[in-house]
């Protein structure tokens, strides 16, 4: 099996991308945060050890995610094609994803970097509106309502959340560069790392990375 790490700040377009070579190119797209909320749904043994961790007000620890995306990785078949979104974020997650791959007999591909300005994610973040009932997502800019503040679906009232508040984008921009600064530098160096512009429509960055994968 392959494997394409897709590393980018939040709002770098990461999951929007990864849905279009999904589509396209034939990936399977595994997002580690999607993952841990379908596990924990689902009470799998894992998703149920998970849920106490964060029920503890706990970081679930890096091994235990690890070990899902082990599982999502060994349930497929032996030429899949996997997009990582979300995993790994540091060099300890970096290791772990090594020993998996070692485990499962699978080859780390490439690791795609999306590249856009602090300002330009914080102005696609803290656009966002969201319709608490039915979940839908606008923008005020690129995707607006045909009424401020009130969704097209249902008529609720829109809502900012609470990690889409400007100083929130600020403290998880700084925390994402402090992470993967170094992960960054190490893929480089082994020759795996391809930075691809992160500005633009979704299909035009898609349409990049399929060009630096091909």
């Amino acid at each position: 099996m392959d494997v394409v790490v897709l590393l980018g700040a939040p709002g770098s377009g990461k999951g929007t991308a990864a849905a279009r070579l999904v589509r396209g190119g034939g990936y399977r797209h595994v997002a580690s945060g999607d993952m841990l909320r379908d596990a924990v749904a689902r009470g799998t043994p894992a998703g149920v050890e998970a849920d106490g961790y964060m029920r503890r007000g706990e970081l679930v620890p890096d091994a235990l995610i690890g070990r899902m995306i082990g599982e999502r990785l060994e349930a497929g078949p032996d030429d899949a094609r996997y997009l990582l979104d979300g995993f790994p974020r540091t060099a300890e997650q970096r290791d772990i994803l090594d020993a998996i791959l070692a485990d499962c007999g699978g080859a780390l591909r490439a690791v795609v970097l999306i590249e856009i300005g602090d300002a330009a994610v914080t102005e696609r973040i803290a656009g966002r509106r969201v319709c608490p009932g039915c979940k839908a997502v606008y923008h005020v800019a690129t995707l607006p309502p045909r009424q401020a503040g009130v969704c097209d679906a249902c008529g609720g009232a829109l809502a900012q959340r609470a990690d889409d508040r400007p100083e929130t984008i600020a403290q998880r921009l700084a925390v994402y560069h402090r992470q993967t600064a170094g992960l960054i530098g190490a893929y480089a160096a082994r020759g795996l790392l391809k930075r691809v512009d992160g500005t633009g429509e979704a299909d035009e960055i898609a349409a990049r990375i399929s060009r630096a994968l091909a």
